[in-house]
């Protein structure tokens, strides 16, 4: 979701602020009234007042402004927009008809529905000694209901903490939806955390439960002191044998074994009793900026996006056709949560687990033997497959170079016609898909695929393009942990390239203090907004105004037809020595463009008296520990051998400063700075450092999105070598 889904821990901080006046308690404005229809989740359910045909509709805004006053006097909670207690209830922000005006429903409600639908169909597979083992939805649901039931004894209590910490795996699914079940709240924990910020959750979260992968998280989690656990009552590990011992450590076996004893309509109850405005999950923000802030959403944030999303990206339910994922990117993060968990269960998809090694090389793999229908990808994924793609052809036969190299002309020509409502299929385009096309699909497992989709950064221009021409277009989400994953989305029939799509049906987009040119910050209202920020009450009235209105701290610009086009972060923007506002972004991607050795190029300057960059160059990576290697990739030690150096490693380059790579690499930031709109966003110095950035690193996180603040600290030196 081009512009981090989970980026929202900047997103207050960046924007100018809007202070709320008057009482704690945020209202909808009259604009916001017109809107929405102001029920209560609680009343809605039990009295009938949400469902279409149904709904209580004022006539009149005086009307509508009676009966909000009405739920007022019932109870506080049902005049908030937000909350920042776990245990707190939000107004629901339904349409008054049409998309945004369905029935909420709590995520049992939820998972029931589809298991009524889809009951002996595959829902999840997970490879066991080299065979797929598979669970039906019927299996699945009934193992959720038996890990809650464990919950219980456990004593999980009502909107306490399950944290889940490691790879994606059945069990990583069928513990989050057990803890939803068991009425507490499902928290996602990146497995690349350390063990300090393992802890800072567990607390904040009032963790009462945590699942571990290994004994390498487990020992990760040991070492923390137990005085600072909190809460923390019971730990599963949910792979490989238990080395430990202690009454209060469980293998996944013996966990699920622990609820025999409560009877079902114990858990009955417990799922009865759940609301579609209440905190079902916790998504933590990166923390780029202090403290990761535990983002609340509802059941209904979820249930909703999911039907939303599902319907947007026209996937399809058995038993017209089964769609096919395979789960590989952090389950703590809210884009792959959304997509592998929620919105796999509202259309009845077969989930198939990768390996724990797949950002490691594995992932193709698992891709061409299950062939996916929709794949997500964060860019650099993307990038990974244009270089293996290009590596690949650069060992062809000259002939077999021309024919690809016709292909894509005719791939990118005729796909950018698609763009503009052409459906024409003209000879040259399928014999370009025979010859081409289907080959490289094939290659990277994508015969089936129909649904292409990169999120969690921007993609760069370069490899739209790429892909494009490869008849592969691959279309953008934004969104952010904040909206509960996608506020845009592309698919095939709302597709160009650059931009994040269109709105979700059922949300609304306002660009708040738009320039002349039509750019503003991209503010969000919908059933997808959170419910706040978990015991945050600064950081939620930052980022939610006094009209309810979500503020992303992205810049962006609408076309006439809909199209949103993200044109830098707020926070990111450099403002040089002399004043002048510069976005990095466009500027980084012209120099990757230009230089295909590089990897990242990281614009600095702010308040600064001219810009300077930092180069990484493209390296291959150690496959067990995914750690960058001084080895260039192939592509780039091409590069240098068409300049005449022979440098195959980026110590070869860097300590002499190898001429001819470096008067390259200059050639190509002069050509970039004869693209410049002024002379104050042209790149004066640079500098190529030893070692590409990487998640071990602390430059990328877990969704390998450039952390640019820890950049700038970690390369402070070099930087200030710049100004000195």
């Amino acid at each position: 979701m081009s512009g981090e889904v989970g980026l929202g821990d900047t997103a207050a901080e960046s924007r100018a602020s809007m202070e709320c006046s008057g009482s704690n308690v945020p209202l909808p404005s009259e604009a916001a009234l017109k809107d929405i229809q102001v029920t209560h989740a609680a009343s809605a359910m039990k009295n009938g007042l949400c469902g279409p045909g149904r709904a209580k509709t004022p006539t009149t805004q005086g009307e509508e402004m009676e009966d909000l006053e009405g739920d007022m006097n019932k109870t506080k909670a049902a005049s908030q927009l937000w909350t920042t207690h776990r245990d707190g209830e939000v107004l629901l922000r339904l349409s008054k008809h049409g998309p945004g005006h369905e029935t909420p429903m709590t995520i049992p409600e939820f998972f029931r529905e589809s298991v009524s639908r889809f009951g002996m169909y595959p829902a999840l597979a997970s490879k066991n000694n080299e065979e797929w083992d598979f669970l039906n939805f019927n299996q699945y649901y009934e193992a959720c209901r038996k890990a809650a039931k464990a919950m219980i004894k456990l004593g999980l209590e009502r909107f306490r903490g399950v944290g889940i910490l490691g790879f994606n795996s059945a069990e990583w699914l069928i513990a989050a939806l057990g803890a939803i079940f068991a009425g507490g709240l499902c928290v996602g924990i990146y497995a690349t955390n350390s063990a300090e910020a393992c802890q800072y959750i567990i607390t904040h979260a009032e963790v009462n439960i945590l699942l571990v992968e290994n004994d390498q998280q487990l020992q990760k989690i040991l070492s923390i002191p137990k005085a600072r656990m909190g809460t923390l009552k019971s730990i599963i590990q949910y792979k490989g044998p238990v080395k430990e011992s202690g009454t209060n450590l469980y293998s996944w076996d013996n966990f699920m074994e622990l609820g025999d004893s409560i009877p079902d309509s114990q858990l009955d109850e417990i799922m009865a009793s759940q609301k579609a405005n209440q905190c079902a999950l916790l998504v933590y923000t990166s923390g780029t900026t202090g403290h990761p802030k535990g983002v609340m959403l509802s059941h209904d944030n979820i249930t909703w996006l999911a039907g939303a999303l599902s319907r947007d990206c026209n996937l399809t339910s058995p038993p017209e056709r089964q769609e096919v994922v395979v789960s590989y990117l952090p389950l703590s993060h809210i884009a792959a949560q959304i997509m592998d968990i929620w919105v796999s269960i509202k259309v009845g998809a077969l989930i198939f687990f990768a390996q724990p090694d797949a950002f490691k090389g594995s992932l193709v793999n698992t891709l061409r033997e299950v062939k996916p229908t929709a794949f997500l990808g964060v860019p650099r994924i993307w990038e990974k497959m244009q270089e293996k793609i290009k590596e690949s052809g650069s060992k062809s036969s000259n002939l077999r170079k021309r024919v690809v190299s016709w292909a894509k002309i005719i791939g990118l020509k005729v796909n950018t016609k698609k763009m503009l409502g052409s459906h024409e299929n003209p000879m040259s385009y399928r014999m370009a898909k025979a010859l081409v096309f289907s080959k490289v699909r094939s290659a990277l497992g994508f015969d089936r695929c129909h649904i292409f989709i990169s999120g969690a950064a921007p993609l760069s221009q370069d490899t739209s393009e790429f892909f494009l021409s490869l008849d592969i277009p691959v279309g953008e989400m934004y969104g952010m942990s904040e909206s509960s994953g996608p506020h845009t989305v592309c698919n095939n029939e709302n597709y160009k390239i650059l931009s994040c799509g269109k709105v979700v049906t059922g949300c609304k987009n306002m660009l708040y203090k738009q320039n002349k040119e039509g750019t503003g910050e991209i503010c969000f209202w919908g059933r997808h907004v959170f419910m706040g920020y978990l015991d945050r009450e600064d950081a939620t009235r930052e980022a939610i105004d006094e009209d309810g209105w979500l503020h992303s701290g992205d810049l962006g610009r609408m076309d006439s037809q809909g199209f949103l086009y993200i044109c830098g972060r707020i926070k990111e923007i450099l403002i040089t020595g002399g004043g002048e506002n510069v976005p990095p972004v466009p500027i980084e991607d012209s120099v990757k463009e230009k230089l295909p050795i590089v990897s990242y190029a990281v614009l600095v300057g702010d308040r600064a008296k001219f810009l300077g960059m930092l180069l990484t160059l493209k390296c291959l990576t150690d496959p067990t520990s995914g750690e960058p290697l001084d080895k260039l990739t192939p592509e780039a030690a091409a590069f240098c051998q068409k300049l005449g150096s022979q440098a195959t490693t980026v110590t070869e380059i860097v300590r002499p400063q190898d001429p001819l790579v470096f008067a390259a690499i200059q050639k190509g930031i002069d050509a970039v700075n004869q693209e410049a709109i002024s002379n104050a966003q042209k790149i004066q110095k640079w500098v190529i450092l030893e070692k590409d950035f990487s998640i071990a690193g602390g430059e990328l996180g877990p969704t390998t999105k450039l952390k640019r603040n820890f950049v700038t600290q970690k390369y402070k030196t070099q930087i200030d070598a710049f100004y000195n």
